[in-house]
């Protein structure tokens, strides 16, 4: 089965200066591979790392008392809360398991939603269904989408609360519909996209085993367990700053790393690359909203 790159992943990447690669444009397997190789550090052998080690101990001891639990209770509130122009909750947002349903929904996300005939991932569809049943403008959400010393937007306490709903859950990210199986393999692309002036690719950092940088391991989101790590926690309560953070900032924050263009807020290029991850990821425990560094 051919795919193509969907506008709105084109768009980001084309604003990075990248170019469709063979396998978007339809051409063969083969081709595709005819690329230069990554400048990046050689991985180095897995082994014990004690500094990983010492802070997921002194993560597990925190998270007993973990203060994403304060934003997934204010997600609650206003979940349940009349607001907006059009005066109403989003009670009834329907996250894929019918209108309503909150329990057991955000792992099976991104996934496609046939009133909109696109996959969307948890924040993108909250963002919509406050939109659409609340009134809400798309414009003035995406102005300050990311929390900041002065400010949590809901979006965040939304899909905190949201998340939390399916804490020790599996993933199951669905790949039956032909636009789920695009979104996996179109976030592939982008995940080994090279371009900016690092000619980085999200693969430089984790495309392989045994890479960090300073005392940070970076998970190798190729791979089952490597991808978990990535989508485990988030969102996250991170202590470097003492902000509630999405896994759409985290993706936001690998762009800019990269001098990439960040990309729209809540766009099919970061849905795209969530479903990439999140399947890779199918089958492993979602523990919850968690601390990170």
């Amino acid at each position: 089965m051919k795919y193509t790159i969907t506008l709105g992943a084109l768009a980001a990447l084309s604003l990075a200066g990248i170019a469709p690669s063979a396998a978007a444009q339809g051409k063969p397997a083969a081709e595709k591979h005819h690329m230069k190789p990554m400048h990046a550090m050689p991985a180095m052998k897995a082994a014990p790392d004690p500094t990983t080690a010492d802070f997921e101990k002194f993560r597990e001891v925190l998270e007993d008392d973990n203060p994403a639990e304060l934003f997934e209770q204010k997600g609650k509130e206003l979940w349940t809360m009349k607001r907006g122009p059009k005066n109403a909750s989003l009670e009834q947002c329907d996250l894929g398991l019918g209108p309503g349903v909150v329990k057991g929904a955000y792992v099976k996300m991104p996934r496609y939603f046939a009133d909109v005939d696109q996959v969307m991932d948890a924040e993108r569809r909250i963002v919509y269904c406050m939109e659409t049943l609340q009134g809400f403008k798309a414009a003035d959400l995406a102005k300050k989408p990311f929390s900041s010393d002065s400010s949590t937007p809901d979006p965040v306490s939304l899909t905190t609360y949201v998340a939390g709903q399916s804490r020790g859950m599996k993933l199951a990210i669905p790949q039956k519909n032909p636009k789920e199986r695009e979104a996996f393999e179109v976030g592939r692309e982008i995940f080994h996209y090279r371009a900016g002036p690092y000619d980085f690719s999200c693969a430089t950092c984790h495309g392989e085993d045994g890479k960090r940088i300073r005392t940070q391991v970076l998970p190798n989101l190729s791979s089952k367990s490597g991808a978990m790590a990535a989508t485990q926690g988030w969102p996250g309560y991170r202590m470097t700053g003492g902000l509630m953070h999405t896994i759409q900032w985290r993706m936001n924050d690998c762009f800019r790393q990269q001098r990439f263009p960040e990309p729209g807020y809540v766009s099919q290029t970061i849905t795209d690359l969530l479903t990439y991850m999140a399947v890779n990821a199918n089958g492993q425990v979602y523990k919850g909203p968690g601390i990170k560094r």
